[in-house]
């Protein structure tokens, strides 16, 4: 794979920028990035410092800067040096302004504010970690999504994905010949998502998981026929309460997140919903 310098300036975490660059790469499979990530770039000594390293190692560059002078040292000082310097989301602001009407009122790290939202999230990381693996089951009814699955059908990093969004998340195990808490199936306010996978890609997610742990990897816990009894059971289950089911064999915990917040986004449209009674 070929390398190149890519340096990503921001005058806030560098999240954003990071996050589209990323996003960009990933369809470009004979090059690899080198990445130079600075954040916090709020005066004129840091932008010298940045465009120092970029003389050093010359490269793509991309910026989220919303101070006017700022901006304009980084992009003279990049002609100079002859690299390409991209404003990552002045077509987007822009659009959006003309479209809207609206002036922009540019402020460094304004997505970062502790406003409601940034509590929410919080808030909901908080529940994430207390109710994780079946734990606080007395408090499920205040959740707004309850995950339920067998082992390692990524249960807790969704749910930990969906408290970045500010949704309030829980996750019960299915255990063989453990019942399920009275309090799940007596839940009325959450989401109920059934997760499930391939058997297969259980056992090895199951044996890698043994090997971190140092423990037996012939046990119960990766025997195949076993395996697919928890799969077969779980599926009934869910289609006795007509619970959503999401195959999670080959999709990133991103996706299973944004299948949950689609299906999320439909109830609570449909309780909005007015009575045709």
């Amino acid at each position: 794979m070929t390398p190149f310098h890519l340096h990503l300036v921001s005058d806030s975490t560098g999240e954003t920028v990071a996050t589209v660059a990323r996003a960009a790469l990933v369809q470009f499979d004979s090059v690899r990035a080198v990445e130079h990530i600075w954040t916090m770039v709020r005066n004129s000594n840091q932008v010298a410092e940045a465009l120092a390293a970029i003389k050093a190692r010359p490269g793509f560059v991309l910026y989220t800067l919303v101070n006017p002078e700022l901006r304009l040292a980084l992009e003279n000082g990049c002609r100079e040096i002859q690299v390409p310097c991209i404003a990552l989301l002045d077509p987007v602001v822009g659009a959006l302004g003309a479209y809207l009407g609206a002036e922009v009122r540019a402020s460094p790290g304004r997505q970062h504010i502790m406003d409601d939202e940034y509590f929410n999230r919080i808030e909901a990381m908080h529940f994430v970690l207390a109710h994780d693996d079946g734990n606080a089951t007395w408090n499920l009814d205040n959740a707004d999504v309850v995950l339920v699955g067998v082992s390692r059908t990524s249960k807790t990093p969704t749910c930990i994905y969906l408290a970045n969004r500010g949704v309030k998340a829980a996750n019960v195990p299915m255990v063989p010949g453990v019942p399920l808490p009275e309090e799940l199936l007596k839940a009325t306010r959450p989401l109920m998502v059934g997760l499930t996978s391939d058997p297969r890609r259980l056992v090895q997610l199951r044996r890698n998981r043994l090997r971190l742990l140092n423990e037996d990897e012939e046990s119960e816990y990766v025997d195949m026929e076993r395996v697919v009894a928890e799969i077969n059971a779980a599926r009934r289950l869910f289609a006795q309460h007509n619970w959503p089911v999401i195959d999670v064999t080959r999709r990133s915990v991103e996706e299973t997140a944004a299948n949950i917040l689609q299906l999320l986004a439909r109830r609570r449209e449909q309780e909005n919903l007015p009575s045709t009674s």
